[in-house]
């Protein structure tokens, strides 16, 4: 449409440049002046209306590049493109099954979305591994409402046990029958190798419509890491990445949510936390549910170049018995944070309908506990512990500002 009213603009300016180039009497320059006018009108005009044309059609959800079809209705996403449950749904669709940036190209025929591969996530997992490894989907419905996609991929040459889970419902609260939309997007990878440290990210999203019909949401996750043993310079890196990703909304977000993060993620009971961190934010809300979106969109998209260097990095490093069965103790403890003070999961757990299987995919295929188990602090294993119980300041930036807004 707008190559056609380029077009237009350019048979009516050539056909004007003539006219110039034939006269040149006081008179024609007066026309001249007047048909640049009428040009530029007939231009603006053109241009106004494919714009207008462009607002009203409903632009094309495209999902060749997912795993699996969307929960909801493709109907019900082209109709309601412009809504934050439609962008909440197709971005942790893309995060989770094709990591795509999907935009509303201006110069698109017929109002048709854009998709631009950015990255692609359980396929650039995929291709650490064998060939014939790959990622069992399972898409499940809610009898309750709502439903999910898991996909799953267990005892490979690299990644021993990956879950990557989407899952969106919408109904209402059953004490005031608020109707409610919630959805999210959950990974864990667990490494076979100790040396490759072991991710978890979460981005969610929830909203309440009030009787008045005024709506309330907000945003949640994050992204954390849990090396088995210390890598300084990966760690730097890793959360080098997630600042990066929330400079570019607030230079004040990554010092308050990684604080959070390392708050969140505490063994209280073992006195250490579950890894070295990342960053981790809850109920952030804000005066444009847009931008907040946007900062959330920037977060899950930076995992990939996050962790998957790391993985490139180690997935062929050499170790033995000592180094298996260290992993092992460690992963055990990320069973205890996950069962007893994860929120999430207990949340799901004591959820009426929940679907335990996607729950505690979370937890490795294999841990281990040991009686009194207590590295020697000069080993590489006291060195990691040590860092757990005193978490690091990796980018030295200081404590964050006690007057952030969310």
């Amino acid at each position: 449409m707008l190559k056609n009213t380029g077009l237009k603009g350019f048979r009516y300016v050539r056909t004007f440049t003539f006219y110039r180039q034939t006269s040149n009497s006081k008179n024609t320059r007066l026309r001249y002046v007047g048909a640049a006018v009428i040009t530029g009108g007939i231009a603006a005009y053109y241009i106004s209306r494919s714009r207008a044309e462009m607002a009203r059609r409903k632009p094309k959800v495209e999902t060749s590049l997912f795993m699996a079809e969307p929960l909801t209705s493709i109907d019900t996403l082209t109709d309601n493109h412009d809504d934050m449950k439609t962008k909440m749904e197709l971005m942790i669709m893309k995060i989770q099954l094709a990591n795509t940036l999907v935009v509303l190209s201006p110069t698109a025929e017929d109002g048709e979305i854009e998709v631009r591969i950015s990255a692609d996530f359980c396929r650039a997992l995929e291709e650490e591994e064998d060939e014939e490894t790959k990622f069992r989907v399972d898409r499940w419905e809610r009898p309750q409402g709502g439903g999910g996609i898991t996909c799953i991929l267990q005892d490979g040459r690299v990644l021993y046990d990956i879950f990557v889970a989407l899952s969106c419902r919408g109904k209402s609260l059953k004490e005031g029958e608020l109707p409610f939309f919630a959805a999210g997007v959950s990974s864990v990878i667990h490494p076979r190798n100790p040396l490759v440290p072991t991710v978890h990210f979460n981005y969610r999203y929830f909203e309440v419509q009030e009787p008045g019909g005024t709506t309330q949401s907000w945003f949640g996750g994050g992204t954390d890491l849990t090396p088995y043993y210390l890598d300084e310079e990966d760690s730097r890196h890793f959360h080098r990445q997630l600042k990066v990703a929330c400079d570019r909304h607030n230079p004040g977000y990554y010092a308050k949510f990684k604080k959070w993060c390392d708050d969140y993620f505490n063994i209280t009971h073992r006195g250490e936390r579950r890894g070295i961190g990342g960053i981790f934010f809850d109920d952030l809300e804000g005066p444009d549910p847009e931008k907040t979106f946007q900062f959330v969109t920037s977060c899950a998209e930076s995992v990939i170049p996050s962790y998957l260097p790391l993985v490139k990095k180690h997935k062929d490093d050499a170790y033995g018995y000592h180094e298996r069965q260290w992993q092992l103790l460690r992963r055990g403890r990320y069973v205890e944070f996950n069962l007893i003070y994860d929120r999430g999961t207990k949340f799901g757990l004591y959820t009426p309908g929940a679907r335990f299987e996607s729950i505690l995919m979370s937890l490795p295929l294999t841990a281990r506990w040991e009686y009194m188990h207590v590295p020697s602090p000069d080993s590489k294993e006291g060195k990691l512990v040590e860092i757990l119980k005193n978490p690091r300041d990796w980018l030295e930036i200081g404590e964050p500002s006690t007057d952030t807004k969310k």
